[in-house]
């Protein structure tokens, strides 16, 4: 086993560059991952890296060792996993970013069939609206939208979702209804800020027709969450563009309206993230498999299609 960990600490390190992004991914420090690299290195008699203060690339000999390597390796693991396993089901901790919103109406719902199915997983849910970095923090699933497809991670579409306009009946009040993306410039509005590059988000509405309209209106308070945009708007502090997952359960409720329900912006679709592995691991794949088996089910994606 402890070869295991000097050839886990190795295969990590070479694909993400750095002992630190691989220490995260395990759990462990920089300083055990290099430590374990050294004691392969003199276990095998090569050296693997080339180490500087800047930069950590394989040698000949690791690029070599690292082709041979990565298919037994991943093999070995997956018995491991399957030897593991409790009653014949998977096991295991499974390490999940969820966006917030959508996570706590739609995914937590879920998780007493999943644990009542599978006993021995334990979900270890973290609740963030950040494009995570699922190799590097370690993640085994990621759901929501937003992040960016490489070599090493693959996407499984569970919903198409769209930006709609939406405001409080109470904010709606004596105001005449808008009919065309034009005439939002006459009211209050919440505006969101991108936390990631600081700047106000502008969304363009279009209809099924293809007519297209920027959606301008009056700033009246920016936020930086769409959670707090969605309270902000129920509590009748101006309209907002949400995304349907934060819409969704105001408009079910009454707490919001939709304005202009012809016209909608697109957004990226809400998809299951998973590192892509020749044989996942038993806890993924079943717990991929779950949430996607209950969206078709009770045909969850429509909640999120603002088209009409």
């Amino acid at each position: 086993m402890e070869a295991l960990n000097f050839v886990e600490s190795f295969l990590l390190s070479a694909e993400l560059g750095s002992f630190s992004s691989a220490a995260r991914r395990l759990g462990m420090t920089p300083a055990a991952v290099s430590k374990n690299i050294a004691r392969l290195e003199a276990t095998l008699g090569i050296r693997l890296f080339q180490r500087s203060t800047r930069s950590l690339t394989l040698t000949p000999a690791g690029e070599q060792f690292q082709r041979e390597i990565a298919g037994p390796f991943e093999a070995i693991s997956n018995a491991f996993a399957g030897a593991a396993m409790i009653d014949g089901k998977p096991s295991g901790t499974l390490k999940v970013s969820v966006a917030l919103a959508f996570g706590r109406e739609y995914l937590v719902p879920m998780l007493g069939a999943f644990l009542d199915r599978y006993p021995g997983i334990v979900p270890d849910w973290h609740f963030d609206n950040r494009p995570v970095d699922i190799i590097a923090e370690g993640f085994d699933v990621a759901i929501g939208g937003g992040i960016e497809l490489t070599s090493t991670i693959v996407a499984r579409e569970l919903a198409r979702t769209h930006i709609v306009v939406v405001a409080s009946p109470s904010f709606m009040a004596g105001r005449k209804m808008p009919t065309h993306p034009s005439e939002l410039i006459g009211f209050d509005g919440i505006a969101r800020r991108s936390p990631t590059t600081g700047r106000l988000r502008a969304w363009t509405l279009v209809n099924q027709v293809g007519e297209q309209c920027v959606a301008e209106f009056r700033t009246r308070m920016i936020f930086d969450d769409p959670e707090a945009i969605a309270h902000a708007a129920m509590l009748g502090q101006g309209l907002a563009l949400l995304p349907m997952p934060h819409a969704a359960p105001g408009l079910s409720n009454g707490t919001l309206v939709r304005l202009l329900p012809a016209w909608y912006a697109e957004q990226n679709p809400i998809s299951l993230y998973y590192p892509k592995r020749t044989l996942l691991p038993a806890r993924t794949r079943v717990f991929i498999d779950f949430v996607v088996s209950t969206f078709e089910q009770g045909r969850l994606a429509s909640k999120f299609d603002a088209r009409i």
